[in-house]
């Protein structure tokens, strides 16, 4: 029989809705039975790609013996963490000052008043058994001891983010970047380069990334880098760049035949991914690989981006226009069974192309990898000279003036774009294994994820001008305002079946706005900067608190839980505080509204000590940094040729620009009293509310902007 989870719609609930352990939903229905029964509880968090969840509910969930045990002594609670990322971060935290390192799947034991006293990740059927045994124990004969220890774990995550990590305005710099003066250029730059030679001493300067293995993609990093190289030229900024983005894009964690990225690389290498691919990631590398594009003009990363957008067109899109959450690692109950090859079967598909094919990618009879099973990586080495491949050029790499293999622009031109040879193979590998069994798909909708995905989608269209990648765009906005946006502007987080459920977190404001202010930009339709003013008022009034000077996590309007916490690092996904400092910016910016620049500003000074310390955990405070470091160039077009005028713009790498446009008039407070000159489309750029003549040509523009790169 099925338990409760079966009611729900997450699919990762449902996963574990015939499992004999009789799960309850996160709720109250759950919460007062433990109270009743004076049991404890075990919430087991985890998410539908997450591979070694599935193992656990195969190991132990399902194990009748197993659910014995957990029913009679234990109120059992399933939570999908991306539905309930709120009750994850709690537990999250509790686990860190437990001391124990954090993963899914968490499994977290409380006491009936739900608060924390214990915590694993995954555990092997035979060591869950003997664990559970000895929480019983202690909850019966040692109860006392748990209370107290569950009461300072509690007591911790009360704490205020401010205090628990000394983020304070307490120094002169720091006052003057959240004051009204001028800002100080100098001493920001000279603070930039000084959080550029901390990361740097974590680079790994052979393989790109950080220097640990896994290999995760860090886009805030890749941002913060872009933003710093536009500021100081560094060259070593460049470098580090080119490399993390060439081997991301060549590497296993690339899917070279469908499109898009798994989740990381369980390697050093960028070799072998955990094959799960999520919307989240690939919405932000959609973003830095586009970005990264008008800094460098690579075909790589423009094929990476056109091919990533198909794939989630493809497979990621519902017909109503939002964006499914995540594919599965697993397929057949094998981890990545639907992407890896034998050479056998890459002979069969491939014919005459397999023999220069298994050459660019390593094929071999005993597999690249495990089991006979080969995978599609390529490295730099692949197209060194002497390998006796089709096409590929040997020069060194003029742009960046440093060897990481051959100038890439001149390789895609050879190999990706024009060579029919290469797309035909990896065409019939397509179609080859459309025939396999499929990962699962998590087809839930989250706002948040999507918003990220259409930030994605719109600097792809302003990078690339491809009209297919704004109608995608225009579609999930669409989506959002009418499907996840109720009429008081509060956000849905997620949607599924034709339900909104869920009121939304702070991480769905954050990347909802972000995703609105680059469809304007992308657009000049003021809808959608409509929108994101409201979404604004409402994260303002329900979000923020006055007294910490940040935004809650969660909606005051929301479920109470034991402890209300405030996201404020940056890691694989921006921290929703730092993403929502730069929304001030720019919306204080768009129209004129002081307060929240000051708010974005007095955001980004409390956590400059922070960033001078540990750049790593802050990249995208310290990506806003960069740009607060010189003035912003407000550009305002008018006139019946602004998209034209529009699409050059954004042919060169100018991060710290915003755009408005009109063909006529418009009540924005940066187009106000703008008109076309002389009947022409006419261009006016201004800096720190001093701006420049208006003009008609791009040259005349390019110079005006060279200002900021002096």
């Amino acid at each position: 029989m099925p338990n409760r989870l079966i009611n729900e719609t997450s699919p990762y609930l449902l996963q574990h809705a015939h499992n004999p352990v009789d799960w309850y939903p996160w709720g109250e229905e759950a919460l007062t039975k433990a109270r009743t029964e004076n049991k404890p509880i075990i919430v087991s968090i985890g998410y539908s790609a997450c591979h070694w969840c599935h193992v656990m509910e195969r190991e132990s969930f399902e194990k009748e013996q197993v659910a014995g045990v957990m029913n009679a002594d234990f109120v059992c609670i399933k939570v999908d963490r991306e539905e309930r990322p709120d009750v994850d971060a709690i537990y999250m935290d509790a686990i860190h000052a437990m001391g124990a390192r954090g993963g899914w799947p968490l499994n977290v034991f409380l006491l009936p008043d739900a608060k924390p006293f214990y915590g694993v990740t995954y555990l092997p059927a035979q060591n869950w058994v003997q664990l559970l045994g000895s929480v019983k124990n202690a909850f019966v004969n040692h109860h006392k001891d748990l209370v107290k220890s569950a009461a300072g774990f509690t007591d911790n995550m009360l704490v205020k983010e401010s205090e628990k990590y000394n983020l304070h305005v307490d120094n002169q710099i720091g006052e003057g970047l959240a004051s009204e003066q001028p800002f100080s250029s100098v001493q920001m730059r000279n603070d930039l380069d000084e959080m550029f030679e901390k990361i740097k001493g974590h680079f790994d300067t052979e393989k790109g990334g950080m220097d640990r293995g896994p290999k995760f993609p860090m886009p805030s990093i890749y941002k913060f880098l872009l933003r710093y190289y536009a500021v100081s030229h560094n060259p070593e900024a460049l470098r580090h760049i080119e490399l993390s983005l060439n081997r991301i894009a060549l590497g296993g964690i690339y899917d070279h035949v469908g499109g898009g990225w798994a989740r990381y690389s369980v390697d050093d290498e960028w070799f072998i991914p955990h094959f799960e691919k999520m919307l989240y990631d690939n919405g932000q590398l959609v973003s830095i690989f586009s970005e990264a594009y008008t800094l460098t003009k690579s075909d790589l990363y423009k094929s990476r981006v056109y091919e990533t957008i198909d794939w989630l067109a493809r497979e990621m899109t519902s017909m109503e226009g939002g964006f499914y959450s995540a594919l599965d690692a697993d397929s057949e109950g094998i981890e990545g069974k639907f992407y890896i090859w034998t050479q056998t079967e890459l002979k069969s598909v491939l014919g005459d192309d397999f023999e220069w094919f298994s050459k660019l990618y390593n094929i071999r009879a005993s597999g690249n990898w495990e089991h006979g099973y080969n995978h599609l990586h390529l490295d730099l080495m692949s197209f060194a000279p002497g390998k006796g491949l089709p096409h590929l050029p040997t020069e060194t790499n003029e742009k960046s003036g440093w060897w990481v293999g051959p100038p890439l622009s001149h390789l895609m031109k050879g190999l990706f774009e024009k060579d029919s040879e290469y797309q035909n193979a990896l065409q019939k590998l397509f179609k080859a294994r459309e025939s396999r069994i499929r990962p699962g798909l998590d087809d839930k909708i989250l706002a948040s994820w999507n918003g990220l995905m259409l930030k994605g989608l719109t600097d792809a269209y302003r990078a690339f001008g491809e009209e297919k990648f704004k109608e995608l765009a225009l579609k999930n906005a669409q989506f959002l305002k009418g499907k996840m946006t109720a009429p008081n502007h509060q956000l849905w987080h997620s949607y599924k079946n034709g339900k909104a459920s869920i009121v939304g977190f702070l991480e769905d404001y954050a990347a909802v706005i972000d995703g609105y202010l680059g469809l304007y930009q992308a657009t000049f339709e003021e809808e959608w900067l409509d929108e994101a003013l409201h979404l604004m008022a409402y994260a303002v009034e329900n979000l923020y608190d006055p007294e910490d000077e940040l935004f809650y996590f969660t909606d005051g309007n929301a479920e109470e839980l034991i402890a209300r916490k405030k996201e404020v690092f940056d890691n694989v996904m921006p921290a929703s505080n730092s993403l929502m400092a730069h929304n001030l910016f720019a919306l204080g910016t768009l129209f004129d509204y002081a307060d929240y620049v000051k708010l974005a500003d007095w955001m980004l000074a409390k956590m400059r000590n922070a960033l001078l310390t540990d750049v790593q955990w802050g990249t995208n405070w310290a990506a806003l940094y960069a740009l607060r470091a010189q003035p912003t160039a407000e550009i305002a077009i008018v006139g019946e040729e602004m998209e034209h005028f529009r699409q050059q713009l954004e042919e060169r790498f100018v991060p710290n620009k915003i755009l408005v446009g009109t063909k006529t008039v418009s009540n924005l407070p940066l187009l106000q009293d703008r008109i076309a000159k002389q009947e022409q489309t006419t261009v006016y750029v201004c800096f720190n509310k001093t701006c420049q003549l208006p003009v008609n040509t791009m040259e005349d523009v390019w110079k005006q902007l060279n200002y900021i790169n002096e």
